[in-house]
């Protein structure tokens, strides 16, 4: 990839950033470092993703155009509809933006794929207006199959995004389960549906491979915030690398 090729893919990584801490022990200095981190010197990031509890921290300190996205369900993505429930209710009122839920996964791979339709029925319909995201786990879902299944409920239930992985598990994003994904994306006939790649994406490299198959199966024309994420900590490292001149600190991963 030349320098000017490396630059593009940084500046379109950047705008479709969704710069994420879900740690278990974060703390609201921690918020406070993001959300500054989060408006750069190359431009804004699209959104900031954190905990419920950190919503209304997150966005007293960000702009309007940085939007504030909060998991529900997460990291594990038990069938508990209530909990889910709860967390949407909670970002909802800090005044979030974004929901990113796990779907249940495990559910969906026990068969209990009625249980799982009723379930992002309700997340939807709790949700609105505000963007939806459903993470389905894709890492652990493993097979084409179940992942194109996955994905094809989400968007039967009105998500406005389907996101590959939480990041907490041992496979996260992967080029193929993107493939899957993007292709069910589009066979929705769904114009303004999107994708989010999660987990393991850690260098301009990384990001060039998924803004390419985006661009290939979606068309060049979604390759912008309101149909492409994400979602990551370490890639704005590597994107202000590149974007001031410096070498990339990190080369493309195998996936």
């Amino acid at each position: 990839m030349s320098a000017t090729d490396l630059q593009t893919a940084a500046r379109q990584a950047l705008a479709c950033l969704d710069l994420t801490s879900l740690n278990d022990g974060d703390t609201a200095a921690d918020i406070e470092v993001l959300c500054k981190r989060a408006q750069t010197a190359h431009g804004p990031v699209a959104a900031v993703c954190v905990w419920p509890r950190f919503v209304a921290q997150a966005r007293a300190a960000l702009p309007i155009s940085i939007k504030v996205a909060a998991v529900a369900d997460f990291p594990d993505g038990a069938l508990d509809l209530p909990r889910a429930l709860a967390d949407i209710e909670a970002i909802v009122a800090a005044g979030g933006d974004e929901v990113d839920v796990v779907l249940p996964y495990r559910a969906l791979m026990a068969g209990q794929r009625s249980e799982v339709i009723e379930f992002l029925g309700e997340v939807r319909h709790a949700s609105r207006p505000l963007t939806l995201k459903v993470i389905i786990e894709s890492g652990e879902l493993a097979t084409q199959d179940l992942i194109a299944e996955a994905t094809r409920l989400s968007l039967m239930a009105g998500a406005d995004f389907v996101k590959t992985s939480t990041g907490k598990s041992p496979v996260s994003a992967t080029l193929p389960a993107a493939a899957v994904m993007l292709a069910e994306i589009h066979a929705s006939g769904l114009a303004n549906a999107g994708f989010k790649a999660s987990g393991g994406i850690r260098t301009v490299a990384d990001a060039a491979t998924y803004l390419q198959l985006a661009a290939d199966v979606l068309g060049a024309a979604a390759v912008t915030p309101a149909r492409l994420r994400f979602g990551a900590s370490g890639l704005l490292n590597d994107i202000e690398a590149v974007l001031s001149g410096r070498a990339s600190t990190g080369s493309t991963s195998s996936y």
